[in-house]
């Protein structure tokens, strides 16, 4: 009896020690079972952990990993964890973009400029102009501006402008000019390339000229002749002007005078009134000068003559002539003369 008790005690203990490796055993699985491998990266920083968390949101607040709604995450946060997970955050920085005259501020967790554009729905062509570059880096609180560049062609008409083609005539008063062929303008199309950014314009380049019509040179002939032909032979002259001329006598009809008045047959110079001396304004023809007055009508001319008297009517480009003869001075009237200021 006292064997067989003893080794009955001796399967009880055995059994105990089988259930408790058993439990053990089974603890340890259970353990390994529960306890999973997570790497985090958050950016470019890698974090690698072990955790008995159920859910992807139950291991960030564990580790005191806050979200915000413009950050990115590679799973959802009620996604239960598995062994071996990697889990990616992405932090999202503050930037701005400048386009087309709006100014827009975001936050983004997108890498690249390129990115953030095409995030934002903002099309660019070849043409514009980006700064930063698009494959730059995004930082936080970059500015990226966007330039608009267009390109635009555009043909004009232009007039070209005629020479005047200046042609010396000794036979044609110095002082004088004549035209002799008008000049006409010219026509050419014009291709040019203008360069607009943000719908200003800041360049234009001239691609092409075609000339439609060329220009005709005006062709004038300028008088050099500065003598005048007389019966006394040629007399050199400084210019000429065209002037109504009128005669006058001593007669009180011309003068206001009589005989014996005071002044009566005395010029405004002081000289006694002849034939040759001419009544003129000397706001025009200044006194003392000396004259040659040719008629323009045939008739015979004055001739020789000196700038010696004034009168009141005289005024301009007008001149009276003296004839000592009351009814020759009647016979001469009123008549156009070139007058020449002799040298």
């Amino acid at each position: 009896m006292g064997v067989i008790i003893m080794l009955n005690g001796n399967k009880n203990k055995i059994f105990i020690l089988l259930s408790i490796v058993v439990i053990l055993a089974i603890s340890l699985g259970m353990y390994k079972y529960t306890i999973k491998n997570i790497t985090i990266s958050i950016d470019e920083e890698k974090i690698s952990l072990k955790t008995s968390k159920k859910t992807v949101e139950e291991l960030l607040e564990s580790e005191n990993i806050k979200l915000t709604s413009y950050d990115y995450i590679n799973v959802d946060l009620e996604q239960k964890l598995k062994d071996d997970m990697k889990i990616i955050i992405k932090r999202a920085v503050p930037v701005t973009i400048l386009v087309d005259n709006k100014q827009i501020r975001k936050n983004t967790y997108l890498k690249t400029v390129e990115e953030v554009l095409n995030d934002t729905n903002i099309k660019v062509d070849n043409n514009d102009r980006i700064s930063p570059r698009l494959d730059e880096e995004i930082k936080s609180n970059m500015e990226i501006k966007v330039t608009r560049v267009e390109e635009k062609i555009e043909t004009k008409e232009e007039e070209i402008s005629y020479r005047q083609v200046v042609k010396s005539n000794d036979k044609l008063e110095k002082g004088k000019t004549r035209l002799i062929k008008k000049g006409q303008e010219g026509l050419k199309k014009v291709k040019i390339k203008k360069i607009y950014e943000d719908g200003e314009l800041v360049s234009q380049v001239i691609l092409e000229e075609n000339i439609v019509k060329e220009p005709v040179n005006e062709v004038i002939e300028k008088g050099t002749k500065d003598y005048l032909v007389s019966s006394r032979g040629n007399i050199r002259f400084k210019g000429s002007i065209i002037m109504t001329a009128t005669a006058y006598d001593l007669s009180y009809e011309s003068t206001g005078k009589r005989p014996g008045d005071k002044g009566y047959g005395i010029t405004a110079s002081g000289t006694r009134a002849r034939r040759g001396v001419v009544a003129v304004d000397p706001n025009v023809i200044p006194l003392g000068t000396k004259l040659y007055i040719k008629s323009l009508d045939g008739s015979e001319d004055y001739g020789f003559a000196v700038a010696e008297d004034t009168g009141g009517a005289i005024k301009g480009n007008r001149i009276d002539v003296f004839i000592p003869d009351r009814e020759e001075a009647l016979r001469f009237g009123i008549r156009k003369v070139k007058v020449y200021i002799l040298e």
